[in-house]
């Protein structure tokens, strides 16, 4: 990989794919939750997540809990390999400097 994953590369849409990385594979976190791990607005978490989503790095899944509308995320096997793929990225810059391969 050349240049890093513009989609993941994000600040929020990192700190959005590393804590769903985090977590063990197929959990879900809450939008609630997630917006606290991020420190963002609604409007700004929303936004970040449907990059994802479309990119089919996360899974959105809505419903009610309670009576009450409940959005949840979880990272895809796509994304785990992306974010896998961007760590790897990382770590060659850091050991090789930029542009090597």
């Amino acid at each position: 990989m050349e240049q890093p994953d513009e989609i993941i590369h994000q600040p929020i849409r990192l700190k959005i794919m590393s804590a769903l990385k985090a977590l063990p594979e197929g959990e879900r976190v809450e939008f609630v939750r997630m917006r606290g791990l991020v420190k963002a607005t609604d409007g700004t978490l929303g936004k970040h997540i449907s990059v994802l989503e479309a990119a089919a790095y996360i899974l959105v899944e809505k419903d009610f809990h309670f009576r009450k509308p409940r959005t949840r995320i979880s990272l895809t096997q796509s994304g785990r390999r992306a974010f896998e793929d961007y760590v790897r990225y990382l770590k060659d810059v850091l050991e090789n400097g930029p542009g090597a391969d």
